[in-house]
């Protein structure tokens, strides 16, 4: 039994959720500006890199060289993180063998192969021979999306050009060692193949000290250019999601909010109608004796508020009408009232009375009836006055009194 009830209960309270959750619409609202996007998390947009091409070395002698004979084999391998479409980094090691041609006489702590340079024999140099040398590059980088920077963030652009600048660490393998800060910049060119995968071409020069290939001469600097050839690898999560707003509307609020103005519009329909036969009925009145009375008039105000209607402002007019044609001497009595069910009783005195004040300007300011003949009364809030509705009792009534 207890099973049977607790199974219920659950039944219920799904049944609850899903009533709640289908009354519930969610409207999704994307940003326009596309270099905006929705931020990811630190393990997001990460990706590995491999390549291989060509390099060639530029030292004290090696312009000596044919071009051809300087190229050399150069291997990429990496990885790296993008933190927005615009900004990212990458580690990466990179290296394998530089070829180029050394002045040596006889000499230590120099790369020299022993074989000299195809005709390459000058007073000014004397023989030029050969060297090679393998090296690592260990560097990190800083790029730039130029492509999302200057043209906003595209999921599915084919190229993404990426300049970069970075610090590394460049060694030699062999004796005479040689270990160097490296300063790399170059162009990171991605061309999308899929989802995953990119193909990449790495346009790099690297600057190290002159003294890195153990050949000193005039140069501040030598290094390398750099050309190389890969792919890439992007782990999920891959790119970025636009900047959006959700928007949450209840249905059942909505729903109820508008039968509460159906209702309000069939209140103010009806009130329209009584003032319409209330306006029918008003006639011409004909003062026979000074005894005789001018009939009252009743004129209903919107809830809070103490602004007269055009409908109103006809009604004064035709009492005003009816004052001017009426014995001398009568004084009329302008009684204002609230509704006492709705705001609290200070803010009913002042309604009523602000009610009240309102006729007697429409009727002195405007019709020009003498403001000795009447008298302002403000009632505050008072219980239904006719046919048990309260909108009723949100009203102003100016009518005759003796003296």
């Amino acid at each position: 039994m207890k099973k049977l009830l607790t199974l219920l209960a659950f039944a219920l309270m799904a049944g609850a959720t899903f009533a709640q959750t289908a009354d519930v619409e969610e409207e999704v609202i994307y940003e326009k500006n596309k270099h905006k996007v929705i931020t990811n998390t630190f393990w997001d947009n990460w990706w590995v890199q491999i390549g291989g091409g060509a390099q060639v070395y530029y030292g004290d002698h090696n312009k000596q060289m044919d071009f051809v004979d300087r190229l050399s084999l150069a291997l990429d391998a990496g990885f790296g993180k993008w933190f927005s479409p615009q900004i990212g980094v990458r580690a990466m090691i990179s290296g394998l063998t530089i070829n180029g041609a050394t002045q040596t006489y006889g000499g230590t702590g120099i790369h020299d192969t022993g074989k000299p340079v195809d005709g390459k024999y000058t007073h000014e140099y004397g023989f030029l021979n050969e060297q090679q040398f393998d090296y690592y590059n260990l560097h990190a980088d800083v790029l730039f999306n130029m492509s999302n920077i200057l043209c906003g963030y595209k999921e599915k652009r084919t190229w993404n050009c990426s300049p970069y600048l970075g610090l590394g660490w460049m060694v030699t393998w062999e004796s005479p060692r040689a270990r160097e800060l490296s300063l790399n910049f170059g162009i990171f060119n991605a061309i999308r193949l899929s989802e995953k995968f990119d193909f990449n071409i790495d346009l790099r020069t690297t600057m190290v000290k002159d003294s890195f290939d153990g050949d000193e001469g005039g140069r501040k600097e030598e290094g390398l250019w750099t050309a190389t050839f890969g792919f890439s690898y992007k782990f999920k999560k891959r790119g970025w999601d636009r900047s959006k707003t959700i928007i949450r509307n209840n249905r059942a609020e909505a729903n109820a909010l508008q039968k509460q103005l159906d209702a309000l519009r069939e209140q103010n329909e009806a009130l329209k109608n009584d003032l319409k036969d209330a306006e029918a009925q008003i006639k011409e009145v004909k003062v026979i004796e000074k005894e005789q009375m001018v009939a009252p008039v009743y004129v209903v105000f919107e809830i809070g508020k103490s602004e007269l209607s055009k409908e109103a402002r006809v009604t004064l007019g035709l009492l005003a009408k009816a004052i001017k044609e009426a014995p001398e001497g009568a004084i009329y009595n302008i009684s204002g009232y609230a509704d006492e069910g709705t705001g609290s009783k200070r803010i009913n005195e002042k309604l009523s009375a602000d009610r009240a004040q309102a006729v007697y300007n429409c009727l002195t300011e405007e019709y020009g009836v003498d403001e000795s003949q009447l008298r302002v009364v403000s009632k505050g809030g008072v219980d239904n006055m006719f046919y048990d509705d309260p909108t009723l009792s949100r009203a102003v009534i100016a009518g005759e009194i003796h003296e």
